[in-house]
C-alpha cells in the first residue's frame, strides 16, 4: 500500500488528526496484512482484515463487542487489544471495498518457540488466566464466527466421507488414512465430553506467537489474535497449547524420527493453565486435559488430510505432498502423546489433585 491509501483510511479515525505519519510493513502474519502507523510519541497497528479467511467478520465484531461490554479488561495482568472504534462506531473500516482495523500498538516481542520452560508456564498461565476472566461473558451471546471449528466428530466425520469417495489410494496414503480411522476411542470419549462439558469464552487459537511477551521474556503484556474469540471448551484451548508448544518440532517438520511430545513442556504448560483456571474449572473439565492434547492434535490431522485427499483445496501448501506431510507429522505427535498417558496422567495427578 501506499501512504495515500492509508491517508484514506486513518481519516475514518477522528481520534487523532494522523496529519503526519509514517508507516512500515510489521510482523509475520500469514492471514492478514500488517503496518506500524506512527505519529508523533503515538503508535498503532493498522491490519487489512483477510474475509477470504474469516468469512463472517460482522460475527467476529460482534464478539469481541459484547467481551469488551461484559468484560471489565482492567482486572487482566495483561493487556487485550481490540480494534479501535472509527467515527461511524465500528470495529471494521471498509474503504474501496476492503476492510481494515486499527489497534493500540502493545510493546514487546513474540516468539514462535519456548527457549526456555518458564515461557511455556508463562504462556499457558495468561490463557488460563483469560478463561478464568471470561466466566463473566454470556457465551449464549456469542456466535460462530468459524462454524463447528473445533468439532473432532464432524472433522473424523468428513474425513469418512472423502475417503469413501476414493476409488484406490497409495500405500502411504492408506496407511495414515488407517491410523485416522482407528481413533474411533478418541471420537466417542470426546464426545462423551462434549455431553457434559460447560461453554465458556475461548480464544481457540493459543499458539504462543498470539501472545505479546515483555522485552525481556519474563511475563505476557498481551492476548492477541482475537478473531476467534468463541463459546467451547476450556480442553480446546489447553489443546491447542500443547499440540503447538510441546512438540518437539513444528508441524511442517518432516523429520520424522524427532516428532515426540516433550514431557517437560507439557508440565509447565499444565501447570500453567491449571494455575490460571484452577479456581473456575469443574471435575469434568479438569479431567478433559488428559485428552485435550490428543484432541486437538487429531483435529489437525485429520484436517490436513482431509485436505490431502481433496486436491489441497483449503490450506496453502508449498508443494503437492505438504498437506500429507503435515497430516503424518501430526499422526506420529498423536501417536507419541498416547504412548505417554501413563506419565501424563501421573503429572495431571500431581498438578491438579494436590
Amino acid at each position: 500500500m501506499i501512504k495515500e491509501d492509508i491517508a484514506d483510511i486513518l481519516a475514518h479515525y477522528t481520534f487523532n488528526s494522523f496529519e503526519n505519519f509514517e508507516f512500515q510493513a510489521f510482523g509475520a502474519g500469514l492471514i492478514h496484512g500488517t503496518y506500524l502507523i506512527e505519529t508523533g510519541d503515538a503508535k498503532f497497528i493498522l491490519q487489512e482484515f483477510n474475509n477470504g479467511v474469516f468469512q463472517y467478520p460482522e460475527r467476529i465484531s460482534h464478539n469481541q463487542r459484547l467481551v469488551k461490554s461484559q468484560g471489565n479488561d482492567t482486572f487482566l495482568p495483561f493487556q487485550l487489544p481490540l480494534p479501535i472504534l472509527n467515527s461511524n462506531n465500528k470495529l471494521i473500516t471498509t474503504v474501496h471495498g476492503r476492510l481494515f482495523r486499527l489497534f493500540e500498538f502493545v510493546s514487546g516481542q513474540t516468539i514462535q518457540e519456548i527457549s526456555e520452560l518458564d515461557q511455556a508456564y508463562l504462556a499457558a498461565k495468561a490463557y488460563g488466566v483469560f478463561a478464568e476472566w471470561g466466566k463473566e461473558i454470556d457465551t449464549t451471546q456469542l456466535q460462530e464466527c468459524i462454524p463447528n471449528f473445533h468439532r473432532l466428530d464432524l472433522r473424523f466425520a468428513k474425513l469418512q466421507e472423502v475417503a469413501a469417495g476414493k476409488a484406490a489410494l497409495s500405500k502411504e496414503d492408506q496407511a495414515i488414512l488407517d491410523f485416522y480411522l482407528n481413533q474411533k476411542d478418541l471420537i466417542s470419549a470426546y464426545l462423551e465430553f462434549q455431553a457434559i462439558l460447560p461453554n465458556r469464552l475461548t480464544h481457540n487459537d493459543t499458539k504462543i506467537n498470539n501472545l505479546i511477551f515483555s522485552h525481556d521474556l519474563q511475563k505476557v503484556e498481551a492476548v492477541v489474535d482475537l478473531d476467534t474469540l468463541m463459546s467451547g471448551f476450556l480442553m480446546y484451548d489447553f489443546g491447542d497449547l500443547v499440540r503447538t508448544v510441546a512438540c518437539s518440532v513444528s508441524e511442517t517438520s518432516q523429520s520424522w524420527e524427532e516428532i515426540k511430545v516433550e514431557i517437560p513442556v507439557f508440565e509447565q504448560l499444565l501447570k500453567g493453565y491449571w494455575g490460571g483456571i484452577k479456581t473456575l474449572a469443574t471435575e469434568e473439565e479438569a479431567k478433559s486435559l488428559l485428552l485435550a492434547g490428543e484432541v486437538m492434535i487429531c483435529i489437525m490431522g485429520l484436517r490436513f488430510f482431509t485436505d490431502h485427499l481433496q486436491g489441497n483445496v483449503y490450506y496453502k501448501v508449498e508443494y503437492p505432498e505438504q498437506n500429507f506431510h503435515r497430516a503424518k507429522n501430526q499422526m506420529l505427535l498423536l501417536q507419541s502423546l498416547q504412548e505417554n498417558k501413563v506419565e501424563i496422567e501421573k503429572i495431571w495427578k500431581a498438578v491438579t489433585q494436590s
